[in-house]
């Protein structure tokens, strides 16, 4: 058993390729800590894509997302970042958020055209909840980029990744938000956006998901209602109790639909009738079985993105 484990462990050394100037010792740990994942083929592709924009997954720039065969790589605010400082002309990125007792000394003042030029903002203590953010990208030879946004902005990112952008009390993160803000202002200012969406687009095609056209919205909330309860109080999805073999396909669909809700934190009815409209788009009343096959590769696919983003979180050992 022993030289069986050695020999293994060889194979995956000699398969892991040395890219650029990230060695097989740093590019082990990568492997094993936020591409614990990716089959082999799928790690080496996406360090050949980090070293061809000169991006450090180790330093959080980047995380990827396995989908099936394919992988989506998304590039973080630090990311971001990191391209914006070698760009010519960089002169910081400031980001903040604007609290509920702050909001009578803000002052965002605009030109003719309504483009934010400067931003006035006294801090209070206690600063009481997150109301917006803001965020200036500097540039020289340039004005600045100035984003502002309100807290509602957000509130869809808030119900699809309530694990990111909430505290345990329940408010907005202000680093999150902070970030967001970053990125756009970044973008608005640094000619790196282009060059690392077009360097995805090709190896992230292959991660597309079914997708279904818009038929309005419907009341689903007898079934929403339904699995929201059973999502809190953990019950099996099993209808009548009956053994899983006696479970029709669709069935067995609606049972996989809870369970996935409850994985992504989603346990109010509205927000399932929302995410269910959103990406299921159901024609009916009720979702039939292709769409809920639909969209259960969605709910999959936003799984994989919440837990590759939790491995990012996580600080990689020295």
């Amino acid at each position: 058993m022993a030289n069986t484990k050695q020999l293994s462990t060889e194979i995956n050394l000699n398969e892991i390729q040395a890219i650029g100037e990230f060695g097989l010792p740093e590019l082990m740990t990568m492997k094993e800590t936020l591409g614990k994942k990716l089959t082999i083929p799928q790690f080496n592709l996406f360090m050949y894509q980090m070293n061809r924009m000169k991006l450090d997954p180790s330093l959080k720039h980047a995380f990827p997302i396995p989908y099936g065969d394919t992988i989506d790589i998304r590039i973080a605010y630090e990311g971001y970042h990191a391209k914006a400082q070698e760009s010519e002309g960089y002169q910081g990125v400031y980001n903040q958020v604007i609290c509920e007792k702050e909001v009578e000394d803000f002052e965002a003042e605009t030109d003719d055209e309504g483009v934010i030029v400067s931003i006035k903002h006294k801090i209070r203590f206690p600063r009481g909840k997150v109301m917006g953010a803001y965020s200036i990208a500097k540039r020289e030879g340039r004005k600045n980029a100035i984003v502002l946004m309100d807290v509602s902005e957000v509130q869809k990112w808030v119900k699809k990744n309530p694990n990111f952008w909430k505290l345990e009390d329940g408010s907005i993160d202000p680093d999150m938000f902070k970030k967001h803000a970053g990125t756009r202002a970044i973008k608005a200012q640094y000619d790196i956006a282009a060059v690392v969406e077009d360097s995805m687009e090709s190896l992230n095609a292959g991660a597309a998901v079914p997708s279904y056209e818009p038929q309005g919205r419907r009341d689903i909330t007898a079934e929403t209602d339904a699995a929201a309860e059973d999502a809190k109080q953990g019950k099996p999805s099993l209808p009548n109790g009956e053994p899983e073999s006696a479970i029709s396909p669709l069935e067995q669909a609606r049972s996989d639909m809870k369970k996935k809700f409850s994985q992504l934190g989603i346990t109010e009815p509205e927000d399932m009738q929302a995410y269910i409209s959103e990406h299921a788009n159901p024609k009916g009343a009720k979702p039939t079985l292709p769409e809920l096959k639909g969209l259960l590769k969605i709910m999959d696919m936003h799984l994989a993105e919440k837990a590759a983003q939790e491995q990012a979180n996580d600080e990689l050992p020295l």
